[in-house]
């Protein structure tokens, strides 16, 4: 496996860095470093992703670190619930736990992915998810997945809700900071779905855009 991450385009590695930054922010509050980093992205103005980049960093050098804790748990958390239930089951059927969840727990087990023991939600949430992706490219549960593999996955599990939530989030009543990263979630996932759709299953996707 340390040969097959030698061989990974620089394309997909970027990709894969996105995918994981997104798990970061949205399985918990960022700390100080996190939003310090978040603050020195660099963007550009050429793509709608870099654009979104560019303005999450312009709101994140804005931003305090109690203030994003308190913005988090506003739209996560909550007083019995967030603002928004980030879950796949929930976007797809209404309810929390339901068939959604149950397809990626048998499609988790086929890929070898399994749960941290020290995480207790339902494994369809949006960090969750985002991470799975990450690892699937960057050989994390085995072997890097062949971009078919990643499509199958992704057009299952992910197409069908995450530009909703992504966009739920950009205008959730409570989202400062994390409205920005709702843009830069929705635009990468818009990204992801037209590269998938056309991509071949004989190489990588180019994709637009790249974080820094």
């Amino acid at each position: 496996m340390g040969q097959a991450l030698h061989d990974i385009a620089t394309e997909d590695r970027l990709r894969a860095d996105l995918y994981n930054y997104l798990g970061l922010m949205l399985a918990a509050p960022p700390n100080e470093m996190l939003l310090a980093q978040t603050a020195g992205l660099s963007g550009d103005d050429q793509t709608d992703l870099g654009r979104a980049i560019a303005g999450l960093a312009r709101v994140a050098k804005a931003s305090k670190p109690k203030a994003v804790v308190s913005e988090f748990n506003a739209l996560f958390i909550g007083l019995g619930r967030g603002e928004l239930l980030p879950y796949a089951s929930y976007y797809l059927t209404g309810f929390l736990n339901e068939k959604p969840l149950a397809s990626l727990r048998a499609d988790m087990a086929a890929r070898s992915i399994a749960r941290a023991p020290n995480v207790f939600e339902p494994e369809d949430n949006i960090a969750s998810l985002m991470e799975m992706m990450a690892g699937q490219i960057m050989g994390r549960f085995g072997r890097p997945a062949p971009v078919e593999v990643q499509k199958q996955f992704f057009n299952k599990h992910i197409g069908p809700w995450a530009v909703h939530f992504y966009a739920d989030l950009e205008a959730a009543r409570k989202s400062v900071l994390y409205a920005s990263l709702g843009t830069v979630g929705r635009v990468f996932m818009e990204i992801e779905r037209e590269a998938f759709r056309m991509a071949a299953g004989d190489g990588s996707a180019q994709k637009e855009g790249a974080i820094q």
